[in-house]
């Protein structure tokens, strides 16, 4: 068995991207000798950041495979004693993370029979546990699942049939929810564990017995030999704000690549990184374990996000990075001031979704924490990160990276929902500052794998004829745009735009500005049908301030004010809470069904009356005059 070499290191990635930031630099105002000296370090840098992207290749060139478990091994030769995971006031050191995999390995092996290839679906809480397991499956090369824990019964049942698992692997406290589905599961013949020492349920075999009297020894590599660069590692499910979940299938290639982006942003090996996003989510898992393993530091694993805890975690235990995505830096914003608020040791900020005015009051109060926004999907092959301190950017447009990952942006229209085409039948380029759909080239370099057990929705996301015949992309689903500093915003999601009166309506933009008024924490803005009428009308649903009614009054003159006619809410509907998703996304497919008919919803809904200046109460009465046409929108 020939020696594994491990790939070169890619911490260099960092410095030369953020010196990609000389295209901001006003150049006019330099003397010749400086400008000369500056396009050099320019010229210089961008090629150094395409051999950083070389050294992402270079480990696909490998042989055997080096993958991100035996990056893992590495560090645990490297560093045995160094703590890996922090959790819940236990620590555990690389070199008892890697014997506890081992042991969970060896008991699989003898009770499960499994081997190289088998997906084990991984219905586990944020814990230590879910670590080791994972490590575990990967030394026998088998794929793992990752099951959102909370998700039941159908959903459930939906996402464990799409990876192909014959085994399932669920948490102690997740018992009722495995219980609830077993009948279907022994109907399929899928085995059931459960991480406990006993369990009395015919079905449900206790795991945790078995791994403690299992041996600790390492395993054969040859266990996973035919394990490369392009097998499935993986399954990760989207957030299902649209529907059920997909089942992403990630490559160790992909692995390889988020893994990275913690280098990128400018973790070093003597940080301390906080995960308190779910694991079974790409953020999680991804960006911050794998992250973690490729720069070989210390993370503190939290069980779920807390705003009130956050802070006091961070100086407990000297975190110098964290993570965020969708709504978690405003519960940050929105916690009650101290005093001590900039007493830490958090230096950069990783994640995606957050708002402009929320990014700068996030700054003001914690600090200089640099904000690495970044723009990625699970199952995509582009993505971007921000890694200048430009508010509101989710990156910047390189040559190089775009020559090793072809990406533009095209007309689209939000009515119709597909693009633009020519007379000869390919898509039109959009504009500087025009927002335009985020389109992938399909590449060797950048390729599309799809999703699990789905050929339907995998087809739905190919393009082809873009820019010449014959020609095939991802289509993200999201509308970005380009300024003339090539500066990438992301503006909505195709299905979150509406259209109105002919206008193109951006839920997020609306969003923000309701979100000003004093009586308003959340808003989920979307578009319903109203029968006779083109296009869709906005709606919005809103939780309050704690304490607060809602401001008829205030709102009005917020929307009228900020927003073009057609973009205000003709409807609000009040809600004690928005549902989200596991990471943090407003959920809209279920208020888009029940539109606004105040017979059916229960919540105080409130119509926009241009003539009285203000929100009203939506009556029965008001609702079929809208419906008969009575009232005009």
């Amino acid at each position: 068995m020939g020696q594994i070499r491990a790939p070169p290191r890619v911490g260099t990635v960092n410095f030369v991207t953020n010196l990609t930031e000389l295209h901001s630099v006003r150049l006019l105002y330099l003397s010749p000798l400086i400008l000369s000296a500056l396009c050099k370090m320019y010229i210089c840098f961008s090629v150094l950041a395409g051999l950083a992207v070389l050294c992402f290749f270079y480990i696909s060139k490998i042989k055997p495979f080096y993958s991100i478990l035996d990056c893992f091994l590495d560090a645990v030769k490297r560093h045995p004693k160094k703590i890996f995971v922090h959790f819940e006031g236990r620590s555990y050191t690389y070199g008892e993370v890697d014997k506890q995999s081992n042991k969970v390995a060896r008991a699989l092996q003898a009770e499960a029979r499994l081997k190289e290839g088998d997906t084990v679906a991984l219905f586990l809480a944020n814990e230590p546990s879910f670590i080791w397991t994972w490590l575990g499956l990967a030394k026998l090369g088998c794929p793992a699942a990752l099951l959102n824990f909370n998700i039941r019964s159908k959903s459930l049942l939906h996402c464990f049939s799409c990876c192909g698992a014959k085994v399932i692997i669920a948490s102690s406290e997740l018992q009722d929810a495995v219980e609830e589905v077993l009948p279907t599961l022994r109907e399929q013949g899928i085995s059931v564990y459960l991480m406990s020492d006993s369990c009395s349920v015919q079905g449900i075999t206790a795991l945790s017995d078995k791994i403690s009297k299992a041996s600790d020894q390492p395993l054969s590599r040859d266990l996973r030999a035919n394990i490369h660069i392009r097998s499935t590692a993986l399954y990760i499910y989207t957030s299902g704000t649209t529907g059920l979940p997909k089942a992403a299938i990630v490559t160790h290639e992909r692995v390889w690549a988020a893994s990275f982006l913690q280098s990128i942003s400018g973790v070093t090996a003597e940080d301390i990184f906080y995960i308190n996003l779910p694991l079974y989510h790409s953020a999680g898992f991804l960006i911050g374990m794998t992250g973690a393993i490729e720069r070989g530091i210390t993370i503190v694993l939290k069980r779920k996000f807390s705003a009130s805890q956050f802070w006091d975690d961070c100086r407990k235990y000297d975190i110098t990075v964290m993570q965020y995505i969708g709504e978690t830096l405003r519960y940050l914003c929105n916690t009650p001031k101290k005093d001590d608020e900039k007493n830490h040791k958090v230096r950069i900020a990783i994640g995606n979704g957050v708002r402009t005015d929320v990014w700068s009051e996030f700054l003001h109060r914690f600090g200089d924490i640099k904000v690495r926004e970044l723009y990625a999907a699970t199952e995509g092959n582009i993505g971007f990160v921000n890694y200048t301190s430009k508010i509101g950017a989710v990156g910047r447009v390189n040559f190089v990276h775009r020559f090793f990952f072809p990406y533009t942006l095209i007309k689209f229209d939000i009515e119709k929902e597909e693009p633009v085409r020519d007379s000869q039948g390919l898509c039109i380029e959009a504009a500087v500052g025009e927002t335009g759909l985020l389109v992938g080239r399909v590449t060797k370099r950048s390729p599309f794998v799809g999703y699990a057990g789905n050929k339907e929705q995998t087809e739905k996301k190919r393009l082809r004829d873009v820019l010449k015949k014959g020609d095939l992309y991802f289509n993200t689903g999201d509308l970005l745009q380009f300024d003339k500093d090539n500066f990438v915003y992301f503006q909505d999601r195709v299905g979150d735009t509406f259209r109105w009166k002919g206008e193109n309506v951006a839920t997020s933009e609306v969003a923000d500005i309701l979100t000003m008024v004093h009586c308003i924490l959340e808003a989920n803005v979307y578009g319903v049908k109203v029968e006779g009428h083109e296009g869709r009308v906005g709606m919005a649903a809103l939780t309050l301030e704690e304490g607060q009614k809602f401001d008829c009054s205030a709102t009005y003159t917020q929307v009228v004010n900020y927003l073009p006619a057609y973009a205000r809410p003709r409807f609000i509907r009040i809600q004690p809470c928005l549902e989200m998703t596991g990471t943090f996304k407003m959920k809209k497919v279920k208020l888009v069904e029940e539109g606004f008919n105040p017979a059916h919803i229960k919540d105080p809904l409130y119509f926009l009356d241009p003539e009285k200046k203000t929100y009203v109460p939506l009556t029965e009465e008001i609702y079929r005059a809208i419906v008969s046409k009575e009232v005009k929108l």
